[in-house]
């Protein structure tokens, strides 16, 4: 079975342009690039079996502050697992209640 996000609207490469705004927070402000199966995860039998190169460096762009709370909610293999797409991302309530603060924050860059 083959996991290909390369025609799912939002999903991004690194190597392209990216969007002006968080792609989970809505905020205009820096952007890091968020593997959707992340990077440490790439080497694993499992995830090169059953995703494509493409497939596994596909991701979203959000801003600092969504991307670290991210990382603190969910381990790499639970976000590999479980929070491969954005919109699953999106449907979590942990992730949701982050976003909404985030959100509130101030903008400072």
């Amino acid at each position: 079975m083959t996991n290909n996000n390369n025609s799912i609207l939002g999903y991004h490469s690194k190597y392209h342009s990216k969007p002006t705004n968080c792609q989970l927070c809505m905020r205009k402000i820096s952007l890091t690039f968020h593997h959707l199966i992340p990077k440490k995860m790439h080497r694993r039998t499992f995830f090169r079996k059953t995703h494509t190169r493409d497939a596994l460096n596909q991701g979203i762009w959000i801003c600092r502050k969504c991307h670290s709370g991210l990382h603190k909610l969910f381990d790499e293999m639970t976000l590999a697992k479980q929070f491969n797409t954005l919109e699953k991302l999106k449907q979590n309530t942990a992730v949701q209640k982050h976003v909404t603060w985030v959100a509130k924050q101030k903008v400072t860059d």
